[in-house]
């Protein structure tokens, strides 16, 4: 079972919502890479993977005000951001995916929920002309029926809108699905969506532990999820 109150009066779960970024693959280096490319253009010192870490997990928007707000006052930051945006887009498109690298266990993670019969959905807050490609290097592309980026929709989670919109394209209830995150983003997009969500204790939570975030359980890899799924529906049917 996901956890002890789950019982086999629940349905069993049929697709699985997974995050792309602190999820599936550890892609701060490349966000570290593009955004002092960017801060270099603008005259701004470089700054720490330890910082960046704590801005992304809420989408390129969020990101560039929080990066242009530790060098400008909220003027300046609205005066610069298309700007700067369009820095760090060029900056990141250039060097998406070299030096990122996959978590342990996803790769075996899928295979298994595949092999389980479950579909497979990634949904991220990254914009989906990043998404997209970084997927396909990584060779994660095959494993997935759907992916939506953080502006291929009018919201993005935490909104449940996304996750809504998988289940729709599924034709599945909220309750056989389950996502999987490492950030309070992903967990109260699918408490508002009514999916389940398991959490990864590693990746971006904006410097909060995993623990304090409300899920159906903590998983150390995607294979330890797929057995947690696996386990549950065994338990459902």
């Amino acid at each position: 079972m996901l956890t002890n109150s789950l019982n086999s009066g629940h349905s069993p779960i049929r697709a699985v919502i997974i995050d792309l970024d602190g999820t599936m693959l550890d892609t701060l280096p490349d966000f570290h890479v593009a955004i002092n490319a960017m801060r270099g253009q603008f005259g701004y010192a470089p700054i720490t993977q330890q910082q960046i870490a704590l801005m992304i997990g809420k989408g390129s928007e969020n990101l560039i005000r929080s990066v242009l707000a530790l060098d400008n006052d909220a003027a300046g930051v609205e005066q610069r951001f298309a700007d700067a945006m369009a820095s760090y887009q060029s900056h990141y498109l250039a060097i998406n995916g070299d030096h990122s690298a996959l978590y342990d266990g996803v790769i075996d993670g899928l295979e298994a929920m595949k092999a389980d019969g479950l579909r497979l959905a990634c949904v991220t807050n990254k914009p989906i002309a990043f998404a997209t490609p970084l997927l396909a290097q990584k060779g994660l592309a095959p494993y997935f029926e759907v992916v939506y980026g953080g502006d291929s929709l009018p919201r993005k989670k935490p909104d449940p809108m996304p996750l809504l919109q998988v289940c729709a394209d599924f034709d599945l209830a909220p309750s056989q699905v389950v996502a999987i995150g490492d950030s309070s983003n992903d967990a109260e997009a699918a408490r508002a969506a009514g999916c389940f969500v398991l959490t990864v204790p590693y990746g971006y939570n904006h410097g909060r532990a995993i623990h304090e975030t409300d899920s159906d359980g903590i998983v150390i890899s995607l294979v330890d999820a797929a057995t947690r799924i696996r386990s549950h529906n065994n338990n459902a049917n």
